[in-house]
């Protein structure tokens, strides 16, 4: 976020919107999240404002799932 923000005010080329969703969807939600309002940036768009926050709960509910289920066995064993 904070790059894109600096990108923006620069007006060089941008990070695409794709690329910060898929960056949250592949564990980064929170730090997007983060990122949104430290940098100020993308708070008033209505697909990141509620877009990240729903992605954090999908990831919540699937960690939930897999600590009870154990459907995706992660073991750390070394």
């Amino acid at each position: 976020m904070f790059i894109d923000k600096e990108r923006a005010r620069n007006h060089k080329w941008r990070i695409r919107e794709r690329t910060l969703f898929l960056t949250a969807a592949v564990g980064g939600s929170i730090g997007v999240y983060c990122g949104m309002f430290l940098a100020r940036h993308k708070t008033k768009h209505l697909s990141f404002l509620f877009g990240i926050p729903f992605i954090i709960l999908i990831q919540i509910v699937i960690l939930y799932f897999n600590h009870y289920y154990n459907v995706i066995p992660l073991n750390f064993d070394l």
